[in-house]
């Protein structure tokens, strides 16, 4: 079997779960949902001794070959990597939605069909080799996410947390298109690992930075990196199974895989290490400084995680100056960046966990209300206990780890001596530390203001006490995972993080042995990091406990110079401004529509033939012109004339059967019966309808039109008389490619079986676009049809009330 079609598992799974919801409702849905990840889980986990050693596998599905678009699973050790994070990860948030959500009061129908697209777009983005399916599945993440997000769609928050963030996705995903077919062009390849074997080929390529940029918006915005983070923190109005799988493990880290991914392409550029480095420590630092602020338990975690994706980029952009020097500190930016990215899946999804318990059973988030929360939830404690310390980076938990590891990389980066690093550099571990200290009091605020202190009871809408076993399970698993971390990393380092850096760096290593790397708590005294993480706890500790006095800080900013404010403003201005532009071209009159139609295409048309000197007249190849010919053009410009200058419907009608049947005539002059035969009865028709309608039309009138728009009329109409002209002229004139017509008459008896080479290109070579047409047709007689009974209904109603 390809394995490729495994991607597909989660959405085809989700056709089931209406019929298990709504036949077995005895049952929590979720149990039957959880098998689909759980079963991924383990299918993947057997690559892992593949990839170990350095290997990868690949599964293929054609989609539009001609354009070099397929479907392509490329496993090596990065997709593994995140494969199993969104499989794994999400086998937790399914057992622990099982226990959250009600499956009386919600509708599970929806909610796991929802999780299950997003389970597969994320599969599909992580595994793409090609870029255009990869763009793909990343468009389906932004539109899953949206159902998810805006689940509870009664809540007008909800509506418009979905809302801002498939917004800002859904824009940067666009862009990243745009940077996709920009490489393709420059590359000549949709395939990332052809387009990574190739780089050298096209890096001096002027639309070079032009392609690194649009990527990076596309995973700047998914990955909430500064500006872009807004959406982040309105999304929490999801609930808390959707905020503990898509903002911990898979969405956000969406665009950490893409930057990881591409960084083998782009690092050698100067543009790429200074805006993935500066961007994300401009994100870590605001992340950090603002989760302080908030409330929300949910809302502390949102910036928090806003924190720690800047955290992770600013060590991909650290990794990427590998490429520029042979220190060793930089290539192991990449295996921190990758060993924090496990690390903060593992702890942020137990924080959001601890967070949605503490909602259940309490019936708020707000941490003003909290306090003292220990002694009737000690198990919850305990698991945010160790989830908040990972997240400040204190021993013996994993995130300790990692961010060693990343001070130690921030250092570095002060002596690097290209690209202005050697002067500006001497900023990013300041910043690095500040946002650090930041962390440190977020995390301390998270975990000791909702457990510690004095219980306010009576402030809480229910009663709080221990939540049920089955919702610990999840979180449980992912504490002690924190914890093992710590104590095996190099364990974690040699099965996921060294398999994943030599895909970041493949320059650098032929295979995980290569990645020289033992990780230790311990390092000696003379450590810088060690003395940066005691001053970090002592800092922090200072702030944290006087944090009563300097809280009120954030009070100094006025609302409305935020960026959620800009964002609304910019909502708002565009909103009204195509309502306006909107109601100045909506006329609601046909002719109005045609003339901006006509008038477009016919600019567009005449432009492009003088651009790009395709108007050539070639008159060796004219037919001659016959009496007939000349009479036959006569009558047709005098029928012409006549329904223009009529007075009446009547003559107009007659007039226009009189163009139709003159074009018939010039059929039959030029030996083309079946289209003669075909133009009259189309015209017979018509006239006929015309007829039948005629008492029915309104009178034929100017509709006071003054001179200026008969003006405008004339000159469109002339417009498109000459742009047709134009284009019969040349492409009579000049055969750029071989016509088709050759074939047609080769095929139309051995292939097709026909006699009428007309009849045979409308009903077999064009069938489908006969049928399309036929359908349409269909579809407006069906609506002229339902206006007909409207208006009969209406007037029965009229004369019952006479």
């Amino acid at each position: 079997m390809e394995f490729v079609l495994l991607i597909f598992l989660p959405v085809i799974a989700s056709l089931f779960v209406p019929i298990l919801f709504s036949k077995l409702k005895g049952i929590h849905t979720g149990w039957f949902v959880l098998l689909v990840p759980f079963f991924l889980f383990v299918y993947y986990s057997g690559f892992l001794k593949m990839t170990s050693t350095g290997g990868h596998a690949l599964s293929k599905i054609d989609w539009i070959p001609s354009l070099g678009i397929s479907f392509v699973s490329y496993i090596d050790g990065l997709s593994l990597l995140f494969t199993l994070l969104i499989t794994g990860i999400g086998s937790l948030v399914v057992l622990y939605s099982i226990f959250y959500l009600d499956k009386e009061r919600e509708r599970l129908n929806h909610f796991y069909v929802y999780l299950l697209i997003f389970m597969s777009a994320m599969l599909g983005v992580v595994q793409s080799d090609n870029i255009i399916s990869l763009y793909l599945f990343w468009e389906l993440t932004s539109i899953s996410s949206f159902l998810l997000i805006g689940y509870w769609n009664t809540r007008e928050r909800s509506r418009l947390g979905a809302l801002k963030s498939m917004m800002i996705t859904v824009f940067g995903g666009l862009m990243m298109l745009g940077g996709f077919v920009l490489l393709g062009i420059m590359g000549n390849t949709f395939s990332i690992r052809e387009l990574i074997a190739n780089v050298s080929s096209f890096s001096d390529h002027g639309l070079f930075v032009l392609a690194l940029v649009l990527i990076l918006l596309g995973a700047f915005t998914k990955s909430a990196q500064f500006p872009f983070h807004i959406w982040l923190p309105d999304a929490m109005e999801a609930p808390t199974p959707v905020s503990a799988y898509l903002h911990s493990a898979t969405m956000v880290k969406a665009g950490l895989y893409l930057v990881a991914r591409f960084t083998p392409i782009f690092a050698t550029s100067e543009v790429w290490v200074w805006t993935v480095t500066g961007i994300g420590l401009l994100t870590l630092f605001w992340g950090s400084f603002f989760a302080v602020k908030q409330t929300d338990l949910k809302a502390i975690l949102a910036f928090s995680t806003i924190s720690q994706l800047g955290l992770i980029m600013s060590l991909l952009g650290a990794a990427s100056v590998a490429y520029h020097t042979d220190e060793t500190i930089f290539k192991l930016a990449a295996f921190a960046a990758i060993f924090h990215l496990v690390n903060h899946a593992v702890f942020k999804g137990s924080l959001f966990m601890v967070a949605g318990i503490v909602d259940h059973e309490t019936g708020t988030r707000d941490i003003r209300k909290l306090g003292g929360l220990m002694s009737i939830m000690p198990i919850s404690f305990t698991i945010a206990f160790i989830g908040s310390m990972s997240m400040a980076g204190l021993p013996p938990f994993g995130g300790f780890l990692s961010k060693e590891m990343f001070l130690d990389a921030m250092l570095a980066l002060q002596h690097f001596d290209q690209f202005n690093f050697s002067t500006l550099g001497i900023l990013l571990p300041i910043v690095a530390w500040v946002a650090s200290v930041f962390t440190f009091v977020y995390s301390f605020y998270f975990v000791f203001k909702t457990f510690t202190g004095r219980k306010r009871e009576d402030d809480l809408p229910r009663t709080p006490h221990e939540a049920p076993v089955g919702m610990l399970v999840s979180p449980s698993i992912l504490a002690v995972l924190v914890i093992a971390i710590f104590f095996i990393p190099n364990v974690v380092g040699k099965w996921l993080v060294k398999p994943a850096v030599i895909a970041i760096q493949p320059n650098l290593y032929s295979s995980p042995a290569d990645v020289n790397v033992t990780v230790t708590a311990w390092h000696g005294f003379d450590y810088p990091a060690l003395w940066l993480t005691v001053a970090i706890i002592a800092i922090g500790s200072v702030l944290f406990f006087t944090l009563a006095k300097w809280q009120k800080l954030y009070a100094i900013q006025p609302e409305y110079l935020s960026l959620n404010s800009f964002y609304d403003s910019l909502m708002t201005f565009s909103e009204k401004g195509t309502n306006r532009l909107s109601r100045f071209y909506m006329t609601g009159l046909i002719r109005t529509y045609l003339l901006y139609m006509f008038g477009a295409i016919s600019v567009m048309t005449i432009a492009t033939l003088f651009m790009k000197n395709a108007f050539v007249v070639n008159m060796n190849s004219f037919s001659e012109v016959s009496l007939y010919g000349v009479l036959t053009a006569i009558i047709l410009l005098v029928a012409v004339a006549m329904v223009l200058l009529a007075k009446t419907r009547l003559a107009a009608i007659i007039a226009l059967g009189a163009v139709g049947y003159s074009v018939a005539l010039f059929f039959v002059i030029f030996k083309a019966p079946d289209l003669a035969l075909t133009q009259l009865v189309i015209e017979t028709v018509s006239v006929a309808l015309f007829l039948l309608a005629f008492q029915h039309l309104p009178s034929l009138n100017s509709h006071g039109e003054k001179k200026r728009t008969k003006l405008v009329n004339a000159i469109i109409a002339g417009s498109v008389g000459i742009m047709v002209t134009l284009i019969a002229l040349s492409a009579h004139s000049q055969k750029l490619i071989p016509s088709i017509s050759n074939y047609y008459k080769e095929t139309v008896a051995t292939k097709a079986g026909g006699g009428n080479i007309v009849n045979v290109i409308l009903v077999d070579y064009r069938g489908f676009d006969t049928l399309f047409e036929i359908a349409v047709l269909s579809i407006a007689g069906i609506a002229v049809l339902g206006m007909i009974r409207l208006r009969l209904a209406k007037k029965e109603r009229s004369d019952e009330i006479k």
